[in-house]
């Protein structure tokens, strides 16, 4: 009996260790993301919405731009999640394709138009909307 319970001890510490061990590398690697931005910088991005997806672990709005140095391309702007945006009021229905929009992102480091939103103020078809 006493073998039994030893051999189940290791076998559950084992496990344990594992789960540690392995957790972390996608949680670190997710977050690390956010270092591709230059938070030290802010670009305002004007356009058209031309695809919003409302999904984990983040949400993303694609925009055609009108103006500036990305006149001419699809810009990307990565937003919270879901479960984040409806804590700060934001809906699915936030951003429908064709709307005009203009919104401050930090932008990628590496020059691409990809930037990030996670909490700003942006302006749909005129009027300012932001997260309560």
């Amino acid at each position: 009996m006493g073998e039994k319970k030893t051999a189940r001890v290791v076998v559950m510490a084992s496990l344990t260790v594992i789960g540690l061990i392995s957790m972390p590398a996608p949680i670190v690697a997710h977050h690390r993301a956010a270092t591709s931005y230059d938070q030290s910088n802010t670009i305002t991005v004007k356009g058209k919405v031309t695809d919003f997806y409302w999904k984990n672990p983040h949400s993303t709005l694609f925009v055609d731009v009108t103006d500036g140095p990305f006149k001419g391309r699809n810009y990307a702007v990565e937003l919270n999640s879901p479960g984040a945006m409806i804590r700060l009021g934001w809906t699915n229905r936030q951003f429908q394709v064709g709307d005009e929009v203009v919104i401050n992102v930090h932008p990628s480091k590496t020059g691409a138009a990809v930037g990030e939103c996670l909490s700003c103020a942006v302006i749909v078809n005129g009027k300012k909307t932001k997260p309560q």
